[in-house]
């Protein structure tokens, strides 16, 4: 299970919905503050998940995310938008308004059609909030199992998801389902395995339907990530990052070489987002160093 010390994703956007604002670490790459600020590649598009760095102010992070080169912000709602735009960001990944706390909620989801009411009338609010706003990518979850067969959650998500696709399609929205572990840190979540997430889209047929790989996730669940990405590429629409183990920075102190997988996601044609949402150890300059030197990192 994860630290208690470790800032739990649940807890920090009940926070945001709110309105609040062990190994040694490694030399950083960075030479100087120079260098951090220098232009990127414009290989991959770049984002950051507010949620990570909670304790920065919205409006200092967009700051320091343009500075760095960034495109957008991560895991943003509608109370946040009008931030991002004033710094010419992306809501890379939106939630719905701040009321609309079912697109939020990773437990109650599309696989348990108990949720499928309230999740329609607040999807059929939110994409259009969405498009109005010039975004277009929406987050959505599975939701736990709560013991049901994983061949029947699917189903019940493609009967649920269904009511809102065309919705989606018309708007120019792409909804995100996130691939999220089971077995640290989001116990019986269903969409916790790539084969389930994709049959989901294969199901749906939806080129406004994608699933969101968080590559720390997966690495916990099924591993062998480049050649997942590269088997599944058309299905993923959306990409997150974290060190594994622990969610921290990506750099020597954990076990994937990111270099080599922003290379594989460049060479599979993918014209997305990448996200850091990492939880910094380093809290020099309250972590930003450490966001600076894993965005360098991904810069392939």
């Amino acid at each position: 299970m994860k630290s208690k010390s470790n800032i739990n994703r649940r807890n920090a956007i009940k926070t945001m919905a709110l309105g609040s604002g062990a190994l040694a670490m490694p030399k950083v790459d960075l030479i100087n503050d120079k260098e951090a600020l220098a232009p990127l590649k414009g290989n991959i598009n770049h984002s950051v998940c507010q949620w990570c760095f909670s304790n920065i102010p919205l409006d200092t992070l967009a700051q320091e995310a343009q500075k760095m080169g960034l495109v957008g912000i991560d895991l943003i709602g509608a109370e946040g938008w009008d931030t991002l735009k004033k710094y010419n960001l992306t809501s890379t990944m939106c939630y719905g308004d701040l009321e609309g706390k079912s697109t939020r909620n990773l437990s109650n989801g599309w696989c348990d059609p108990q949720f499928h009411k309230d999740l329609i009338m607040h999807y059929k609010r939110f994409i259009p909030m969405v498009a109005e706003a010039g975004w277009t990518n929406l987050i959505c979850f599975s939701g736990n199992r709560r013991g049901i067969d994983d061949q029947i959650g699917l189903q019940n998500c493609v009967k649920g998801l269904k009511e809102i696709i065309p919705l989606a399609e018309e708007h120019g929205v792409v909804l995100h389902m996130e691939l999220l572990n089971s077995k640290v840190d989001h116990a019986d979540y269903m969409c916790d395995n790539s084969p389930w997430g994709v049959s989901l889209c294969e199901a749906l047929d939806s080129n406004n339907f994608k699933l969101l790989y968080d590559i720390y996730h997966m690495q916990i669940m099924e591993g062998d990530v480049i050649r997942t990405i590269r088997d599944n590429k058309k299905y993923y629409g959306h990409f997150h990052t974290a060190g594994v183990p622990g969610r921290n920075e990506i750099d020597e102190s954990q076990e994937l070489f990111y270099p080599a997988i922003m290379d594989a996601i460049v060479e599979a044609g993918f014209k997305g987002y990448v996200a850091q949402e990492f939880i910094p150890k380093d809290k020099t300059e309250k972590g930003l160093k450490s966001l600076a030197n894993a965005v360098r990192r991904c810069d392939v």
